[in-house]
């Protein structure tokens, strides 16, 4: 069992027990690890104790963080920045296929991808030279994750190099507050021209924050699209770098998520449980070119 298996089991234990109280005995049991290995794994997973990190899951906290997010959401998306930043936050350039790129299916491209480890599980991730072009989650098996792929992009040439893949992985998924570098990424994604609107409009929306559907949806000059909205998100071929994990329904539940409600809520935990940290403000530009 790995160490996100182990996470995800102890959010599930939480779920049916949290009105218990459940103290770091009984969570490293739920783990199957004693108490000290279990803080030890924890700790370095999330980059803080289970204790803080699980305060950051609470439904009062999410509603707490949406409120206090309002000013700087608008304020993002108003001088097209992402935002307060931390030092693992992203820095992405996301491109559209142009109309012609749709229509070949990706004919003459030619995709590197591999499967490789990540904080949340195995992934399924890929690029072609002008950028990241898919990131998904293995949650039934490598050859369904390769079939997705192959059907995005179905005139492609796929080729797989699992070194180059876990080196790009190691760029994204770096959760060292110690690291200096700026992790500036490409993404090249096919989407029709509403979907990719929603998908620039969700990288304006900070680290650690969260949104709606709704606000999104009015992000983007819909306002009453949010249940369109909704659709484009799910369809985000990104996972992860294009951060439909921030989005949570209007009651300030966090809802459903393409790779399972508790990956989302692992996610959203490891982001905000980074604001424990002393903060580093960054102000990374968003740039989108058009399709």
């Amino acid at each position: 069992m790995n160490d996100y298996e182990r996470v995800a089991n102890v959010i599930r234990f939480l779920d049916r027990h949290h009105t218990d109280q459940p103290d770091l005995t009984t969570l490293a049991s739920a783990a199957g690890l004693s108490p000290f290995h279990f803080h030890r794994l924890f700790s370095t997973w999330a980059g803080v104790t289970p204790k803080d990190f699980l305060q950051c899951l609470t439904l009062e906290h999410v509603k707490h963080l949406l409120h206090e997010g309002d000013n700087v959401f608008d304020a993002a998306l108003n001088a097209g920045l992402s935002g307060p930043g931390r030092l693992h936050d992203l820095c992405v350039t996301l491109e559209a296929a142009s109309p012609g790129e749709m229509k070949s299916g990706g004919a003459g491209i030619q995709i590197e991808y591999g499967f490789t480890k990540t904080p949340f599980g195995e992934a399924l991730l890929a690029e072609t030279k002008r950028g990241i072009c898919h990131l998904s989650f293995v949650d039934q098996g490598r050859q369904v994750a390769h079939e997705v792929l192959a059907a995005q992009w179905p005139n492609a040439k796929l080729h797989r190099d699992d070194a180059r893949i876990a080196e790009l992985a190691a760029k994204i998924f770096n959760h060292d507050r110690d690291a200096k570098s700026n992790r500036l990424l490409r993404a090249f994604v096919r989407g029709t021209e509403f979907q990719v609107r929603v998908w620039r409009a969700l990288l304006l929306v900070p680290p650690g924050s969260l949104t709606t559907y709704g606000r999104l949806a009015g992000a983007i000059g819909q306002s009453q699209a949010a249940r369109a909205v909704g659709s484009a998100v799910g369809a985000n071929p990104i996972a992860f770098i294009v951060p439909c994990h921030r989005v949570i329904r209007e009651t300030g539940a966090l809802g459903h998520y393409h790779w399972d409600p508790i990956r989302k809520r692992a996610i959203v935990g490891w982001e905000l449980s980074s604001r424990n940290s002393p903060p580093v403000l960054q102000f990374n530009r968003i740039t989108a070119t058009a399709a």
